[in-house]
């Protein structure tokens, strides 16, 4: 794969760690745990958009754009660092939200919605769910074209073909490190939400045949929807490499933690946060990584990984988002 032919800004000066989570591991009893610190990436409260925008924003830049819209939920962690990617490049910023639980947002709310007013965002447009969040993000777009400005529409979550070429260098990043660490990994568990992350992993670990399976633990659909949603994007972004087709058996994306909804408390992402932020000092999210890793404790619980075997989660961020849920997450 020859990602050097693609422009690239770079907002994270090095590869993310990976760790092993002793603590969690010892707690579960079965799969040695391991982490990969995609929360800790660039810009400003780092998650795994950061290494969608640093391909989507170099095309921005490319096409003489003045101003980067996107679009999310009230919480979106991606406009939080699209924002942070704009005011990194000095461009102007305008958002999209879409309440997706309805009268979810609330300006003065904490959490992301706080991060986006401190950024300075220079427009947030709320629509309810269900809206068309592409036509939404085109009126702006053209608005600005009006004002005689050239604006970059991102697609939610950054998940597109390009965006997606941030997890295969991720993927290569992994396999890299895995290698110069003695590790040899046996799964590999993310959150599967818009996507990007999901197909781009994907694609980046079949590109390398590495032969290691990959699970997602869908944060939004169900299952034959988001796999549905993975594939297709996957196989546009091996389309965009040159390889081969993505078969579509490699594709997973479990939907059984989902709970009643997007970003929707359950029971057992309040287990999962409270397990790793007490166990090893780790902050997930409630939205998605709470929900991925309570699918890894689930899987793990369930006897899907063998004993001793070494399980990679991808962490991709998002605490910003924890102070919104305090009411949820606090000890009674």
């Amino acid at each position: 794969m020859h990602l050097a032919r693609f422009p690239r800004r770079r907002y994270t000066p090095a590869p993310t760690a990976i760790e092993k989570l002793a603590h969690l591991s010892a707690h579960l009893g079965g799969p040695e745990i391991w982490i990969k610190r995609d929360d800790q990436t660039g810009l400003t409260g780092g998650g795994n958009k950061t290494r969608k925008l640093e391909f989507l924003v170099a095309e921005a830049l490319a096409q003489g754009a003045d101003t980067l819209i996107t679009q999310g939920a009230v919480q979106s962690n991606h406009c939080r660092l699209t924002l942070a990617a704009a005011v990194r490049e000095g461009l102007k910023c305008r958002l999209v939200l879409e309440q997706r639980v309805a009268g979810s947002y609330r300006p003065d709310a904490s959490g992301n919605n706080f991060l986006f007013d401190l950024l300075g965002v220079e427009a947030v447009t709320v629509v309810d769910a269900g809206t068309d969040m592409t036509a939404a993000m085109d009126k702006i777009a053209d608005d600005l074209a009006a004002a005689g400005r050239r604006g970059y529409v991102i697609p939610g979550g950054g998940s597109n073909p390009l965006g997606a070429l941030g997890y295969v260098a991720c993927a290569e990043e992994i396999l890299a490190q895995s290698f110069d660490m003695g590790l040899s990994l046996d799964h590999i568990v993310c959150a599967s939400g818009s996507a990007g992350t999901h197909a781009g992993l994907l694609v980046g670990l079949l590109g390398c045949n590495a032969q290691l399976p990959l699970t997602g633990i869908n944060v939004r659909r169900a299952r034959l929807e988001q796999e549905g949603a993975v594939h297709a994007l996957a196989e546009r972004t091996a389309a965009l490499l040159g390889l081969p087709s993505v078969p579509r058996e490699t594709v997973t994306a479990l939907d059984r933690w989902v709970g009643p909804g997007y970003s929707i408390p359950t029971e057992e992402m309040v287990e999962a946060v409270r397990l790793l932020a007490r166990l090893e000092g780790v902050l997930l999210d409630p939205v998605y990584t709470g929900k991925a890793m309570a699918g890894l404790i689930g899987l793990a619980r369930e006897g899907a990984f063998k004993p001793g075997e070494r399980v990679l989660f991808v962490h991709t961020g998002g605490s910003p988002a924890l102070y919104a849920y305090q009411d949820v997450l606090r000890s009674a």
